[in-house]
Formats: C-alpha cells, sequence, structure tokens
C-alpha cells in the first residue's frame, strides 16, 4: 500500500486560519510552502515561523496566476499539493444585491479556483501525482437566506471539484472539496460562553486534509465533510 509522497505546496488565499494552520502542518512534514494572496504583507509572521515564500496575486486574474505559478516553480519547484482557500461574499436581500458586487463573489470563489486548479492540473499531469485541494462551506450544499451569491460560488466550485475528481483521479492526480460545515475559531473569533466547543479548530481541520493528502490511491476520497461534534446538520 503506497501513501503518496509530496514536496512542494501551494495555498492560495492565504491568510490566518485555516491557511495558517496548513502552513505549519506542511512544514513540519518537510514539505516546502507557498503562499498566495492579493495582500502578503499580513504573511511576514507565518513566513518567518514556516520557511514558507510569500506571493501577491489576485487569483480571479488569469494572467496573475499564470505568473504566480511560474514564479513558484523557479524559486520553490513545480507544487504537487495546491489548496485553494479564497471565498468571496455579496451579503443582503436578493432584491437589493448589487450584480457587480455579486459578480465578484463568484469570481474569487469560483472562477478563481478554475484558473488556480487549470494551472495546477498543466503541471502534474506529465508526472500523473499530484493533489488539488478546494476549500468549500456549508453553503456548498445548501443556500441561505440573504447569502445567493456566496451559496452560487461555493455550489459552483463543488461541482468543478466533482467533474475534476471524475476526470483526473485516473490519471494520477487527487482532488478533493471540504465542506467546512461551521465557523472556524481564530483569534478573533471565539466561541460564546454559552456554547462551548462549538466552532472549528482550524488545526483540526488543516489535520482533515493531510489525512486525506495521505490516503492511497486506491481509496481516495473526493469530499469530505467537517463540523463542530455539537453542530446540528
Amino acid at each position: 500500500m503506497e501513501i503518496p509522497k509530496y514536496k512542494t505546496a501551494l495555498i492560495v488565499g492565504a491568510g490566518e486560519g485555516l491557511s495558517a494552520s496548513l502552513a505549519r502542518l506542511l512544514a513540519r512534514q518537510g514539505i516546502k510552502v507557498a503562499l498566495a494572496a492579493r495582500q502578503i504583507e499580513k504573511l511576514g509572521a507565518l513566513c518567518t515561523e514556516t520557511g514558507a515564500r510569500a506571493f501577491a496575486c489576485n487569483a480571479t486574474n488569469a494572467d496573475e496566476v499564470e505568473r504566480l505559478f511560474g514564479l513558484v516553480e523557479r524559486e520553490i519547484g513545480a507544487p504537487d499539493v495546491v489548496v485553494y482557500n479564497a471565498s468571496g461574499r455579496a451579503r443582503g436581500a436578493f432584491a437589493d444585491l448589487v450584480p457587480a458586487e455579486v459578480a465578484d463573489a463568484i469570481a474569487v470563489s469560483a472562477f478563481g479556483g478554475f484558473l488556480v486548479a487549470h494551472q495546477a492540473v498543466k503541471r502534474m499531469l506529465p508526472n500523473k501525482h499530484g493533489a488539488i485541494l478546494l476549500t468549500g462551506a456549508s453553503a456548498s450544499v445548501k443556500g441561505y437566506p440573504q447569502s445567493a451569491a456566496f451559496a452560487m460560488g461555493k455550489f459552483a466550485l463543488r461541482g468543478m471539484a466533482q467533474s475534476m475528481a471524475r476526470e483526473l483521479s485516473p490519471q494520477g492526480i487527487h482532488v478533493a472539496h471540504f465542506v467546512i460545515d461551521g465557523g472556524i475559531r481564530s483569534a478573533v473569533r471565539t466561541e460564546p460562553a454559552d456554547r462551548p466547543d462549538s466552532m472549528l479548530d482550524p488545526d483540526a481541520i488543516a489535520l482533515s486534509y493531510w489525512n486525506v493528502l495521505q490516503q492511497p490511491r486506491s481509496a481516495w476520497t473526493w469530499e469530505l465533510e467537517v463540523r463542530p461534534w455539537v453542530e446540528k446538520f
């Protein structure tokens, strides 16, 4: 039973929370880490801690995404693990939504995921090896009131992941979508006193991503749903 081996990871939409937990975990496993975000100034401390490199990129811009992969490939190595964590939102009553803001939200949640996955697949196919992990949300499977734009983007990302998994798994590329069904705990966002343990620990989510990466190809997961143990569903 062969466990996949990975050398270089690229996390797009990087910041605090899940991305930081993933960067720390992957670095501890000896994997070189690249982080990409529109603004990379906030990533300095994380880069120092993990040895990661940060790259500025707007994931909704095809030219910038292509340039990102070229830079990572030249300076670190072609990524054989690619994680897409970026999301866009346009909140409000449906009748009050601004079309341009909805288009931008969908572009970040879904089209950016396509652009990043597109560049990743081009590099993974020749070696028939690699993993693409796409971060979804509760909205990936159920649309909430006043959250139409987020639901549209996350539904689209999930559909793309399912299509990719069916096409690319037989070619050696592990595509997995993660439904993060609940709020993620952070330094500025913690559980109410009367609802302890009601949020997801980002380190625990990162461990789930790692467990998927460690799956032998005879038993690959295309989707994993995680939630706090007290969450109703």
